[in-house]
C-alpha cells in the first residue's frame, strides 16, 4: 500500500468503523502488555539500572519496536470500540509531516520545544501542574499559579475538578462542561497572577 500525503478524518473514522471488535479491559489488559512484552524479547529491550538509555543500538531498536508495536497493536478507539490497523509507510509518512518545533504560549512567557537527540545540553521544556489529576475547587487556581510561579516551568498541565459549584463534574453531564470552562478560566486567572499570562496550558 502506497500511502497518501495524509490520512484525513474521513477515512480515519471509516477504518475506525470497519476495525476489529475488540472491549477496553481486553485492549488494557491483554493485547497491549501481551504486545509489549512480544517487542521486548523481539528486539531484546532491557534497561537494566539506565532510566534513560543513550546507547545508540538500544535506542535504535526501541524505535523500531515502537514502530513494529504500532503496526502489530493498531489504535484503539474507546468509544466505537474497534482497532485501527496502520501500515508501516504511513506511519514513516506521519513521522515526515510532523512538525520539526513548536511554539508554545505567546509573548514573553512563549517557549520552543524541539526535538532532543542524544545527550544534549539544551535544556528540555519543562511541564509544570497536577497533570489530569483531581484537584478540589477551593485550590485549583492557587495551586496551578504554585507552579507557574517557578522560573523553570515553561508550560502548564491542567488538572480536573472533581466538582463544579459543589457538584459532581459528572461525565456526558452539564456540569462536566461547566467544571471545563471553569478549569480554563482558572488556569489563566492563575498563570495572571504569577505574572505569566502567556504561559502554555
Amino acid at each position: 500500500m502506497t500511502a497518501r500525503n495524509y490520512i484525513d478524518v474521513y477515512e480515519t473514522y471509516d477504518r475506525f468503523a470497519e476495525g476489529k471488535k475488540v472491549s477496553e479491559k481486553e485492549w488494557d489488559y491483554t493485547i497491549i502488555p501481551r504486545n509489549a512484552q512480544m517487542m521486548k524479547e523481539r528486539y531484546e529491550i532491557d534497561f537494566g539500572r539506565t532510566i534513560l538509555p543513550t546507547d545508540q543500538d538500544l535506542v535504535d531498536r526501541l524505535f523500531i519496536a515502537g514502530v513494529d508495536m504500532l503496526i502489530t497493536t493498531g489504535i484503539f478507539n474507546p468509544d466505537l470500540g474497534t482497532a485501527l490497523s496502520i501500515e508501516e509507510d504511513e506511519i514513516y509518512e506521519g513521522l515526515k509531516m510532523a512538525p520539526k518545533k513548536l511554539k508554545l504560549g505567546r509573548g514573553k512567557d512563549k517557549c520552543s520545544c524541539k526535538a532532543r537527540r542524544g545527550n544534549t545540553l539544551r535544556k528540555p521544556v519543562i511541564q509544570g501542574g497536577p497533570t489530569g489529576a483531581p484537584v478540589s475547587e477551593g485550590i485549583f487556581t492557587q495551586m496551578i499559579e504554585s507552579y507557574a510561579q517557578e522560573p523553570t516551568v515553561d508550560t502548564i498541565v491542567s488538572g480536573v475538578l472533581n466538582t463544579v459549584d459543589g457538584h459532581p463534574a459528572s461525565t456526558n453531564t452539564p456540569w462536566e462542561i461547566k467544571a471545563t470552562m471553569a478549569e480554563v478560566r482558572y488556569n489563566r486567572e492563575a498563570t495572571r497572577r504569577a505574572g505569566r499570562p502567556g504561559m502554555c496550558i
